[in-house]
């Protein structure tokens, strides 16, 4: 696409320069490839690595005919970016919110939370709307943080968010999108939620300062600055207890401790970190600046407390994690709703196949004991873990088939569903079968016929089941 020196001249004026003014110069070099990576996934659907950025925006430049076209689409969506990534956001309820977005650092979110920023900006969705729908984003990330859900799969999620909205149904839609996803892309429930954050070490999280801030400043409309506040273990990390609290906690105050010490339950903040020290919780209480003497929100109940022992952190965590459940709130529409959401499925075929059906794999047979210790530890692997009986071999799948499984009389088969080159295996025990006629998904396969075998091959398996994870 050439282009005369004054054109050139012209598009430099009117946007590449504000463009840079607006991102700071800076950051204008690292920050505008992550942005450029972002606007080419939201084009073309695909997730270009951050180092191929310019060779993918020259086979996206190409379908142009007007570099002005191009470049003012390009510049629009920067405006954007920067009022995410930088919080130059305007409107001071969405720049609260999108900063609290950025202290996940979940910049993977930014394809899907751009294409929604310029809807509302179009006023297709109202500011309302938008800001309900960065508040649930900031809750799937978080909630899948404190519920140890892998993160790899995100960027893929996000990535292809936008094609399950419905225009007509826009807010509805994208709740909808959230609440049906399944296995390692689930929104967890309230239930998941809360009994994970109960038992976290969330002491050691890199967001702890975002969780306590998110917790005490929930419908408070004077701003309670977290940062300026050091964390507080109400039952003291010190390893050698003094007497006093092991006499507090009972007999098993080690285990106690242990179990505790990092929870949420035994967590609050304070301005008087030195002073409460290794004190005894009703010293901590009384005391000028403790407990009972606190502005915070957090110590609301342990002013009224007389014992600090396992009941009383098991209820304040309890008590806390129904607040989480508030403060990082899972969408709510009704069954009926959701179930107009749902894609349609193809429908199962009239026969359905059982073990009987597999000559090697019946009741008696040599291989069925193992192949029941197999079946026992892929369903394991995960919650949605499924497993559907075929006519050839036993498939498990979450969103797809990771791991198909073919009994023999000697031996049992199992088919991977990734490539030779993605997996690793020491013994050598993988068989590449891409060029070959086989049953079952995927390039790889491995046999064992004996349980001591029976660890090794549980780590391929998994491989395969995270190696479906991250598409």
């Amino acid at each position: 696409m050439g282009l005369e020196n004054s054109e050139q001249e012209s598009l430099y004026t009117d946007f590449w320069f504000p463009m840079e003014k607006n991102f700071g110069h800076a950051e204008y070099s690292s920050l505008f490839d992550r942005f450029m990576r972002d606007y080419l996934t939201i084009k073309t659907g695909k997730i270009p690595n951050i180092n191929d950025v310019y060779s993918a925006f020259k086979l996206y430049a190409h379908k142009f005919t007007s570099m002005r076209e191009l470049v003012s689409e390009i510049y629009k969506y920067s405006k954007y970016f920067v009022n995410i990534a930088l919080e130059k956001e305007q409107d001071a309820d969405l720049k609260n919110i999108l900063s609290d977005i950025n202290s996940l650092k979940v910049d993977v979110s930014y394809p899907f939370i751009l294409q929604a920023y310029d809807d509302y900006q179009q006023e297709i969705i109202s500011k309302d709307e938008f800001a309900q729908i960065l508040k649930y984003i900031e809750s799937y990330v978080f909630r899948r943080a404190i519920c140890g859900i892998p993160t790899n799969s995100l960027n893929k999620t996000f990535s292809t968010l936008y094609k399950e909205i419905r225009i007509d149904s826009y807010f509805e839609s994208f709740k909808a999108a959230l609440l049906l996803k399944d296995s390692y892309r689930r929104f967890p429930r309230d239930n998941e939620f809360k009994e994970q954050l109960i038992i976290k070490d969330v002491y050691h999280i890199r967001t702890r300062n975002y969780l306590l801030k998110k917790l005490e400043n929930h419908n408070r409309k004077e701003f309670v600055n977290v940062d300026s506040y050091t964390i507080e273990h109400i039952l003291p990390q010190n390893e050698n207890l003094s007497v006093g609290w092991q006499q507090e906690l009972g007999e098993n105050w080690q285990e106690i401790q242990e179990k505790y010490l990092h929870t949420i339950g035994n967590l609050t903040l304070t301005g008087y970190n030195s002073e409460l020290s290794d004190k005894l919780f009703l010293e901590k209480r009384n005391m000028t600046g403790g407990f009972s003497d606190s502005p915070i929100r957090l110590n609301n109940s342990l002013a009224k407390l007389e014992h600090w022992n396992e009941d009383e952190i098991v209820k304040r965590a309890n008590e806390i994690s129904i607040l989480a459940t508030s403060v990082w709130k899972s969408p709510d529409l009704d069954q009926t709703v959701l179930e107009k959401y749902k894609v349609e499925t193809i429908p199962t075929p009239n026969h359905t196949y059982t073990l009987s059906d597999h000559q090697f794999l019946k009741d008696g047979e040599p291989m069925r004991p193992l192949f029941d210790e197999l079946r026992k530890r892929i369903l394991n692997i995960d919650s949605e873990v499924k497993e559907e009986i075929k006519k050839i071999y036993i498939a498990y799948k979450s969103n797809t088939n990771f791991s198909d499984v073919i009994g023999y009389k000697s031996k049992l088969l199992i088919v991977l569903n990734l490539k030779i080159e993605d997996i690793k295996d020491p013994k050598n025990i993988c068989r590449d079968i891409s060029g070959l006629g086989r049953w079952g998904n995927g390039d790889v396969d491995v046999s064992f016929s004996t349980f001591e075998e029976l660890d090794y091959v549980m780590t391929l398996v998994k491989q395969a089941f995270d190696h479906i994870a991250e598409d």
